[in-house]
């Protein structure tokens, strides 16, 4: 296969993959929210970091444009 071909399947799944994910949730720190003697109940604070749609368009045509770049050069 082509690299042109490859790099451009690689940023079509990818941005297909960001289009329907929207985001990366991570867990910053756990808060003890209540203690009751021996018994501690804990919560998770929780960041995401956003995948942003233009951003996961724009790989989507930048993957398909080097698919056909890929495609149309002679010689390979």
């Amino acid at each position: 296969m082509r690299p042109l071909m490859l790099i451009g399947l690689v940023l079509v799944i990818l941005g297909v993959l960001a289009l329907g994910y929207q985001g990366v949730a991570y867990i910053t720190t756990r808060d003890t929210v209540a203690r009751i003697g021996p018994l501690e109940v804990q919560a998770d604070r929780t960041r995401a970091v956003p995948l942003w749609p233009i951003l996961s368009v724009a790989g989507l045509v930048a993957g398909i444009l080097c698919m056909i770049a890929g495609s149309n050069r002679k010689g390979a």
